[in-house]
């Protein structure tokens, strides 16, 4: 029996327009790559996201199709994110630091038809152009120098268009993510999934954005959805500020000229700032809040941001979550803390919020659900309404029988629901807020020559979080160098996956069936540390 509420079907188009009615004037701010700046408003992206959806379809697109993006943070990309959705299509935001391999699987995996593209990488354009056998259209989001740019594009429409409707739970974007084996994994966002989180990210425990909101996000737009800040913002109506570079000098004075009150990323972002500051003596901008994510932060750079009067929030998810899973926001007993007891409080990983459910189980017995009693720690899962069911053309669900995803992690529930990691099931390492694999790693190293066996663990970095190690053990009768080890495998990994060691050993721990023990050779070197770890 249906209730007697109107019909309103969820689609992110309805998310665009409420922006550019209630807000149209507010501001979205772009300082791009070559130091120029562009103004323009929430009105102003509806309208080009109405002529680049109309584009599209005189491209011959179809809804379904999918259109990439290979772009950093501003505007134009931003209006891709209405446009794209707008036609039916789905968006595909492509990381730029992929390795050619990655970028080759990725792209055609998706079937991308479009790939548009700042012109800073037209580099990576020219040089897997022939490999993706999909894409059609190639526009420049800033250039027409090499191929159609794409204000000229949009600017042949008329922008009198109406949005393609359809199902809420239609998709509307593609974000891949690494884990330790196979090829890069699709997450495709619904429309009705998106919607529901922005809203959730909404809430005071989450951004808590206001019409006077202006957000400069770090998080780039190619990341796990840039965590839902570009949906999350419209439907506040918040004021943009963009920068296409992430330079400490750059996005310092973006934050103090533009009056900016939040601002998003991963904790080597921040570490930069610092670095910046304090090099030119200058003090830290006035932030009212500041969201960190990707990996942990360390305790001096909570600390030192909740000393210049800004909300630390933690936050934790992944690609597969949409990314939200939990905001480090304000405990019940926030006031009656000292500063040190919040620094700890908010070095843990937050609580989850409305629309997301955590439970911890036995690393042992999967069986067996774990008490949230902050002691016990066990394997981490999710579920919830913008948590990932099926991955992009498997044939399996992601999650078990009750929507339960396994998430990789390892931690703990506390009482209140705070939710703090302890280690990673996965043996991925996280390093500037990046999954590198291991394993990937490993099987590079071995094709060398004079490499018997490798086996590669993160190790901790106070910038980076951690920074793997190799460690290699030679074919009997051979000799290499730890530089031959690197230089070989300089052009069969990204560069930032590069080890910042190489360490050879007489024998690489195994389990009883015969697989590498990651466990045991951490546990053989916890004393280590790199040469530039003081």
């Amino acid at each position: 029996m249906l209730g007697a509420m109107q019909d309103w079907t969820m689609r992110v188009t309805h998310v665009i327009d409420h922006a550019a009615r209630e807000a149209p004037d507010r501001e979205i701010v772009t300082r791009w790559a070559d130091g120029s700046e562009t103004r323009t408003n929430w009105e102003g992206i509806r309208t080009d996201a109405l002529k680049m959806a109309q584009a599209l379809q005189a491209l011959g697109l179809k809804e379904g199709d999918k259109v990439a993006s290979l772009a950093m943070n501003h505007s134009r990309h931003l209006v891709s994110w209405y446009g794209v959705a707008g036609m039916g299509g789905v968006l595909h935001t492509v990381n730029p630091r992929l390795f050619d391999d990655q970028l080759e699987y990725i792209v055609n995996h998706a079937e991308d038809r479009v790939m548009i593209y700042d012109a800073a990488f037209q580099p990576i354009v020219d040089k897997m152009r022939d490999r993706w056998k999909t894409v059609e259209h190639y526009i420049c989001f800033d250039s027409g120098e090499h191929t159609t740019a794409f204000e000229d594009w949009i600017g042949e429409q008329s922008g009198e268009f109406e949005w393609v409707g359809g199902s809420e739970r239609d998709p509307c974007m593609i974000c891949y993510t690494s884990g330790t084996t196979g090829n890069p994994k699709g997450v495709q966002y619904e429309h009705r999934s998106t919607v529901l989180h922005a809203m959730a990210g909404l809430q005071p425990a989450a951004f808590n954005f206001s019409a006077s909101s202006v957000m400069l996000p770090v998080v780039p737009m190619f990341h796990a959805a840039s965590w839902g800040l570009p949906y999350a913002g419209a439907m506040a109506g918040i004021k943009f500020v963009f920068s296409a570079v992430n330079d400490p000098a750059v996005l310092d004075d973006l934050m103090k000229r533009e009056k900016v009150t939040d601002s998003a990323g991963v904790p080597t972002v921040w570490l930069a700032h610092f670095q910046y500051c304090d090099k030119e003596g200058i003090d830290l901008p006035p932030l009212k809040a500041a969201t960190i994510g990707g990996s942990a932060a360390p305790r001096f750079m909570i600390e030192r941001l909740m000393k210049n009067g800004t909300r630390v929030q933690h936050a934790w998810g992944m690609t597969e979550t949409s990314p939200i899973g939990t905001v480090g926001g304000p405990t019940r007993d926030w006031d009656s803390l000292s500063l040190d007891e919040k620094v700890t409080q908010t070095m843990k990983q937050g609580r989850p919020i409305f629309g997301v459910e955590l439970r911890t189980i036995d690393l042992d017995d999967p069986s067996k659900v774990l008490p949230r009693d902050g002691k016990t720690s066990g394997a981490l899962q999710i579920r919830g309404p913008w948590v990932v069911k099926r991955y992009f053309k498997a044939e399996e669900d992601a999650t078990d029988k009750d929507g339960w995803f396994d998430t990789g992690d390892v931690g703990m529930l506390h009482p209140d629901g705070t939710l703090q990691l302890t280690d990673r099931t996965k043996d991925v390492i996280k390093s500037g807020g990046e999954w590198i694999s291991s394993v990937e790693l490993e099987n590079a190293a071995v094709g060398h020559p004079a490499v018997a066996e490798a086996a590669c663990i993160g190790m901790y970095h106070p910038k980076w979080d951690e920074r793997p190690v190799l460690f290699v053990v030679k074919k009997e009768g051979e000799d290499v160098s730890a530089e031959q080890v690197v230089n070989f495998l300089s052009d069969k990994i990204a560069k930032w996956w590069l080890p910042d060691a190489v360490e050879f050993v007489n024998d690489i721990p195994h389990t009883a069936t015969g697989k590498i023990s990651k466990k045991d050779l951490r546990e053989r070197f916890s004393d280590y540390k790199l040469a530039d770890v003081q």
